[in-house]
């Protein structure tokens, strides 16, 4: 019976979503008793006391970091919102043993984890091995294009595994999150109900929709369309204003059209289930831990990774999406700023970045460029590993645009383009539905896909509105 108790849960309007907040902050005391009772270092017979030091580390979306230190190692014990009971705690225990035990990727050993909030800690938490290294965000200005070489091509080899990672090196059937299905402690986990931000972030949770696990795409888009369906009829009902109400409107009319386009795209009835792979869904910079000279340490953040469809895993992970840039930016022809240094030492991980006196948009076109090559170099190993690898990636390219477009969906961002987009692939003018996204397609040109020309001079930037 699924758990709909998220006592320690309250969620806040930022005006962008629901973001989640803590009504109670965990006992640091209590943090510190579980690490003793499961590091089994109680220092007296009553077990009152012991010898760990425990800290608080950072905040994450869904959790708070605790630095354990003991004469037995060094660990990290997480603390979780009930965000979506018992299955995202169980699931991320799940997916870093089976990579650990699978694959060479370099993961936190779980030392113990707790699935429920009947404990004195009063949340979910789960404690593993501290990885050495930092992330990669803060050391990537600083790291040489070759070192960037050999982590995109690590990427690729760790995705590579992924693909073999499963029940006798093929992958899963089914989508959805490992460990939390029904037969999931017998061996190698199975797909279970999914765990995901897109279904569980506010009253979402509370939808009556399925959660999976699902034998296909199609049965898990179109769940992902029902939750948008649901949630802006609610708010069309609750509008005050005439810009909410063109709002909810304008979201409603583009899920209803990614629902009518759904089966064209994807297959209804599939059996048996669909082959899937596990899918890191957040392979960020700030997930992939490096040491001083930039090689990989570890892989961090699996908690809400899944078993995805494979064409999902057609994608480059995210670190390397961004706009296309063949030419390397001049940074003489960027502002010069003052100049800041922010970059970490030690366990100072503060955001911001060494500008080395230039102005942000020389960064965000540096990274631009770097990451148009370093998809290269991405595509070009993936090619030595998987030969099918170019067939992969052409037959998954419409697939990876519609969940792009249902995603953007969900979060109200870029409305009128998605629709765009939709009405050009309905007359079977394929067009990229990045590009579309980027620069529009012109009006006067929609019957033949015209598209409009960029309009961001060097130097400015183009704020969008949600409705755009």
């Amino acid at each position: 019976m699924r758990d709909t108790s998220r006592e320690g849960l309250a969620w806040d309007d930022n005006g962008l979503g629901p973001e989640p907040r803590w009504t109670r902050d965990p006992d640091i005391r209590a943090v510190e008793r579980v690490c003793c009772r499961h590091l089994g270092i109680l220092n007296d017979v009553s077990g009152d006391g012991c010898e760990v030091d425990v800290s608080f580390h950072t905040d994450g979306s869904f959790n708070k970091l605790y630095r354990v230190n003991s004469h037995h190692g060094h660990f990290m014990m997480r603390v979780s919102l009930p965000v979506d009971p018992r299955n995202k705690t169980r699931g991320e225990a799940a997916t870093l043993e089976l990579v650990r035990r699978k694959t060479d990727i370099p993961v936190p050993a779980v030392v113990a984890f707790d699935d429920s909030r009947s404990n004195e800690v009063g949340y979910e938490w789960l404690l593993m091995n501290r990885m050495s290294g930092i992330p990669a965000h803060y050391r990537w200005r600083k790291m040489s294009m070759a070192q960037k070489e050999t982590l995109t091509a690590r990427a690729a080899d760790f995705q590579a595994q992924l693909f073999r990672c499963g029940n006798f090196g093929v992958g899963f059937r089914g989508i959805g999150t490992l460990g939390t299905g029904q037969n999931s402690d017998q061996g190698i986990p199975e797909p279970g109900p999914i765990v995901s931000s897109f279904f569980f972030s506010g009253q979402r949770y509370h939808y009556p929709i399925p959660r999976g696990p699902f034998s296909s795409s199609h049965d898990w888009l179109r769940a992902q369309l029902n939750v948008i369906v649901k949630e802006h009829t609610t708010a069309l009902a609750e509008a005050t204003t005439e810009l909410d109400r063109e709002y909810a409107e304008s979201a409603l009319r583009v899920a209803r059209k990614l629902l009518r386009m759904l089966h064209k795209v994807f297959p209804a009835i599939v059996h048996p289930p669909e082959r899937t792979v596990v899918w890191h869904d957040d392979f960020s910079l700030r997930n992939v831990l490096v040491n001083e000279v930039g090689s990989v340490t570890a892989i961090i953040g699996w908690e809400c990774a899944s078993a995805m469809p494979r064409w999902v895993a057609s994608q480059v992970p995210e670190f390397l999406r961004g706009a296309v840039r063949e030419t390397k930016p001049d940074r003489n022809c960027y502002t010069d700023v003052d100049k800041g240094n922010n970059v970490p030492r030690g366990d100072d991980l503060d955001d911001g970045l060494d500008n080395e006196g230039k102005t942000e948009l020389y960064w965000i076109h540096l990274m631009e460029y770097e990451q148009t090559q370093l998809r290269k170099v991405y595509t070009a190993r993936m090619r030595q590993l998987r030969p099918e690898w170019d067939t992969e990636v052409e037959e998954g390219a419409l697939k990876v645009d519609f969940l792009g477009a249902v995603s953007r969906c969900g979060s109200g961002f870029y409305l009128r383009r998605i629709e765009q987009w939709v009405d050009a692939i309905e007359r079977k003018d394929y067009l990229p539905l990045m590009e579309v996204l980027r620069v529009g397609i012109k009006k006067e040109k929609a019957g033949s896909a015209g598209l409009k020309p960029a309009t961001s001079m060097p130097g400015t930037l183009t704020v969008v509105s949600r409705l755009s």
